[in-house]
């Protein structure tokens, strides 16, 4: 079986998170980008087209929002994966698929990534209420 390799955009609140979490996916053969703030992110965006983006649990949600914006409309393919804790819940009713964790890094985390990246889809489309906005 060939596993393929993502190009993952990582995004936390804590340099000691994203590095752990650079770990864990580049030993499980995926090429990783961090990004601790919003000005990252869109850097990011700009520079890469990636297969998933991991959204850390301890971004506040209001960021979390923007951040998932962002990454739709530089990387429309890209697949997302939110991070949070069981306490908070899900904040993002729009990613791809979500993880609960506690304060360290979860040990599915690579699987999970992996499992994202072989997902086929085509670019989401615009929703109704997204094309009001505009």
């Amino acid at each position: 079986m060939v596993r393929k390799v993502a190009l993952v955009l990582c995004i936390a609140a804590q340099s000691a998170l994203a590095e752990t979490r650079r770990l864990i996916l580049t030993a499980a053969g995926h090429r990783v980008v961090s990004a601790m703030s919003i000005p990252e992110v869109e850097q990011a965006g700009a520079n890469n087209d990636f297969d998933v983006a991991v959204i850390g649990q301890g971004i506040p949600a209001k960021e979390k929002l923007r951040i998932i914006e962002l990454v739709r409309r530089a990387c429309p393919t890209s697949k997302i994966l939110e991070l949070h804790t069981t306490p908070s819940g899900r904040t993002l009713p729009d990613a791809d698929d979500w993880l609960p964790v506690p304060a360290e890094v979860p040990s599915d985390l690579a699987e999970r990534v992996t499992a994202l990246a072989k997902r086929k889809t085509s670019p989401r489309k615009k929703s109704k209420a997204k094309s009001a906005e505009r």
